[in-house]
């Protein structure tokens, strides 16, 4: 079924501010179809402008479609910009140039590296300025409608990939929030680290661009062509549309660092605008701090942060990934450095397993492995945090990150009720055993297991943690 332009972002936003005042609407994105089908939706019903910002661009058929509908959005009018960071889209510079030729499509790269001979040799070269990186992700449509957590733009991220469930999660957004998205894309867009395709002269062929839509519209009408319909089709917009899902209704903030962060030194304190948004409300956690992060790397700072709060009597939980369900063998290294310490402090400590991933998928897939790359915070269950933020070094430091707090006791309880309901059938409970050495415990439909060692992980994947564990490495994870 297709909408008529514009038809999805005037309804969720008609009256809006009349209605809701200060208030914001929000829609999780827990589910890879869904995910996908909404940004489709969004653009083909966009009638002004789309601005997408994102830390990686794959050329797959995520990509593809991605591309594919703003291209679309530009042949009627809607004017889009594209901002990308430069260092993890692969080889993307000519079909980024050609999308750029477009006269309604403006593409930068943010601080992207000297493109003469070796891109890494470049890289390596220009450490100092070429390591601080954009990791921000949101896609607004008409300054209306937002989606912004932890998803790039790839197929794994929209659990396209058949071996690994990416299980991720995003919240669409409406209402003023919008504004606050909208106002960190611009302030990023503007910058000086931001620079346009046109100013790294390749030349292109304007009329590839015919070739592409040919090209798109083939693979649509093609049996591979189902991973289009199926996301075009998700009813969520819809379901928004007409009423049958009802957003949350909360206020909001949303907190975006600012470039200055990426050319100021790195830890400086002005520049963690959204590190310390965080570490102010877990100073003034009363009751529980419940983390989600694919990556957990608290550094000695954010170790005694948490031990401090545990002294008080909150409850810290920590919800990550397995030795065996990363997908960075080096972040685990340095995270196993900290487990120890937080659970005889009294913090709780689960991993996912990553042999757990259920029933086939939405697309038909039934996925091998799972990794968590969800970023959320639960505080005091009246908070609850989704953004582009890990626990590691990196975020925190090193480069630019976005996120959103929701202040509501609703969603924050709904929100806290997912993930605990959920959590038993995929992660194992890691504490200390009566000797004081580390135990992983999974109990779930009545099957018990307790390892002495990191479950499900290989020999090699165990001899890595000890070799990455030696490596003075840890603050550039």
């Amino acid at each position: 079924m297709q909408m008529s332009h514009g038809a999805i972002s005037v309804k969720l936003h008609r009256d809006w501010r009349k209605r809701q005042g200060e208030n914001s609407g929000f829609v999780g994105l827990p589910n890879g179809i869904e995910a996908l089908g909404a940004r489709l939706r969004l653009m083909e019903a966009a009638e002004h402008t789309i601005d997408a910002q994102y830390f990686i661009l794959k050329q797959d058929r995520a990509g593809a479609l991605f591309a594919d509908k703003m291209l679309e959005a530009a042949d009627r009018g809607v004017r889009v910009r594209f901002l990308v960071d430069d260092i993890f889209t692969p080889d993307a510079d000519e079909a980024l140039t050609l999308l750029d030729r477009h006269p309604n499509i403006e593409i930068r790269l943010f601080n992207p590296v000297s493109r003469r001979g070796l891109k890494w040799g470049n890289y390596l070269a220009d450490f100092k300025r070429a390591n601080r990186r954009m990791h921000n992700k949101s896609f607004t449509v008409d300054n209306t409608v937002s989606i912004v957590g932890g998803r790039n733009i790839g197929e794994e991220y929209f659990e396209l990939n058949q071996d690994v469930k990416f299980d991720d999660y995003e919240v669409l957004t409406i209402g003023p929030v919008v504004d606050e998205v909208s106002a960190g894309f611009d302030e990023f867009w503007n910058s000086g680290l931001s620079v346009p395709m046109e100013a790294f002269g390749l030349k292109v062929d304007p009329a590839k661009l015919d070739e592409w839509r040919a090209y798109i519209a083939d693979y649509k009408n093609k049996e591979e062509g189902n991973i289009y319909r199926q996301a075009v089709n998700s009813t969520l917009i819809r379901d928004v549309e007409e009423g049958r899902i009802q957003p949350a209704i909360a206020p909001s903030l949303m907190i975006t660092d600012s470039p200055e962060k990426l050319t100021a030194e790195v830890g400086t304190e002005n520049g963690m605008k959204l590190a310390n948004e965080i570490g102010r409300r877990f100073n003034a956690a009363t009751t529980e701090v419940v983390i989600v992060t694919p990556y957990f790397i608290p550094g000695e700072s954010g170790a005694t942060i948490i031990e401090n709060i545990l002294a008080k009597g909150v409850r810290v939980a920590i919800i990550t990934n397995s030795l065996a369900s990363t997908n960075h063998v080096p972040v685990h290294s340095a995270y196993a450095r900290y487990r120890k310490r937080l659970l005889e402090a009294g913090a709780e400590f689960y991993e996912i397993r990553a042999d757990n991933v259920g029933e086939t998928n939405e697309w038909g897939h039934k996925p091998e492995f799972i990794t968590l790359h969800s970023k959320g915070t639960i505080v005091d269950r009246d908070t609850v945090f989704i953004g582009s933020l890990n626990f590691d070094p990196r975020s925190i430091v090193i480069n630019s990150e976005m996120g959103l707090f929701i202040e509501s006791a609703q969603v924050g309880g709904e929100f806290y009720q997912a993930v605990w309901e959920g959590l038993p059938a995929t992660s194992y409970r890691v504490d200390l055993d009566d000797d004081g050495k580390l135990r992983w415990t999974y109990e779930h439909g009545g099957t018990t297991e307790v390892h002495s060692k990191e479950p499900g992980a290989s020999w090699g994947r165990r001899f890595m943690v000890k070799f990455y564990g030696i490596l003075p490495i840890e603050d550039q994870l």
